[in-house]
């Protein structure tokens, strides 16, 4: 097993690699990068990215565009015309647009395997920082949604296997399949038309991960604040989620009831909750456990981003996403390499947990 891990470790490498040359490849031919941005900033075209600078990056700026000129640019940047060549080549040595393309992907590599992210060009901050700030709005909002998605959709699978073709497992797919077909943006904006002072209950807050005097609650307090605040994204975030995972629990625990080994054991006069948890259950988990991988990164990240604009939260996903369109290229590349990283983590993970589950899975003898 650990000559496997380690050959899997070190296939990362090259994984790693590809995809952050790929994505350096795809963020430098977009337009609009940072220089662009800030000449757009100093004509007096406001955008999502530069009203995003601030502190000391802001500060820059704002010198360079004291000392320019209204000379002629070489029109590299569009925006650029009336601008002084030397306040672009600043701006340029600021961003580190001074040196070669191959240049900077050199020593973006040599600083990522460093875990030295830099710092973001719009934000007084290290990417490492803002990733740290926005960590824990991601990490809650993906632990309890999987949590509950687990624990709703492996037992109402179960119980749909056992009861295939009743009245419960029809009016049960039923409310998986509306749940399945409801975007959870949507949804979350139906909870908050309902139950956040939209147009009917004020229940819950409409905004943020805890209240503004959290800090003076008792304990007690802040935890029933922080599960006030939880609630109504975390919910958007499970309706969305469990109805895939109770289908395939559903139809993996469906395949295995009708195996000759069930017959077997049935015959040998086990119970039926021995036969189901005894022998059914560790099988049927396989599929269930090979798609926890993606199921943690889609929930974590991807999945949570629309929860995250529309209840306000501040978190990973939407940290990224406005890193894009603001292309914050430190920001953009450091959560790219992070979310990749922890994606090939957790796929190994995962079928290191197949191996341990099913004795007769051996990817080191497949090798």
């Amino acid at each position: 097993m650990w000559s496997y891990i380690l050959r899997r470790c070190l296939l990362m490498i090259p994984t790693l690699l590809g995809i952050i040359t790929l994505n350096f490849i795809i963020i430098q031919a977009a337009p609009g990068g940072p220089v662009e941005q800030s000449l757009a900033k100093l004509q007096g075209i406001e955008s999502s990215a530069t009203s995003r600078v601030d502190g000391n990056s802001q500060g820059e700026v704002n010198n360079l565009a004291n000392n320019a000129g209204s000379q002629s640019s070489s029109g590299q940047y569009r925006g650029a015309q009336g601008i002084d060549p030397e306040y672009i080549k600043e701006l340029e040595r600021l961003y580190g647009f001074d040196k070669p393309l191959h240049e900077r992907y050199w020593l973006m590599v040599k600083s990522y395997v460093q875990f030295d992210f830099g710092d973001s060009f719009f934000r007084d901050s290290s990417v490492i920082d803002l990733m740290l700030d926005k960590l824990p709005v991601s990490i809650s909002l993906g632990l309890w949604t999987t949590i509950l998605v687990y624990l709703i959709s492996i037992p109402l699978g179960i119980k749909k296997a056992i009861s295939h073709g009743s009245s419960f497992d029809i009016w049960s797919s039923s409310a998986v399949v509306i749940g399945f077909a409801i975007p959870n943006f949507l949804f979350a904006l139906l909870l908050i038309v309902l139950f956040a002072g939209g147009s009917y209950f004020d229940w819950f807050p409409l905004r943020g991960l805890t209240s503004a005097n959290f800090d003076e609650l008792s304990t007690f307090e802040q935890i029933k604040d922080y599960f006030w605040h939880l609630s109504l994204p975390v919910l958007a975030s499970v309706i969305s989620s469990f109805a895939t995972l109770t289908l395939l629990t559903k139809n993996t625990f469906l395949d295995e009831i009708n195996k000759q080994y069930v017959v077997t054991a049935r015959a040998k006069g086990l119970t039926e909750n021995q036969v189901l948890y005894g022998h059914v259950f560790r099988n049927a988990m396989l599929l269930v456990i090979a798609g926890l991988p993606a199921a943690l990164i889609s929930i974590f990240f991807t999945g949570s981003l629309m929860i995250e604009i529309i209840f306000s939260l501040d978190g990973l996903g939407l940290l990224g996403f406005e890193s894009v369109i603001n292309r914050d290229y430190p920001v953009v590349f450091g959560t790219l390499y992070i979310f990749t990283l922890m994606g090939l983590i957790i796929k190994l993970i995962s079928d290191v947990t197949y191996m341990l589950i099913d004795p007769r899975i051996n990817f080191e003898a497949q090798a």
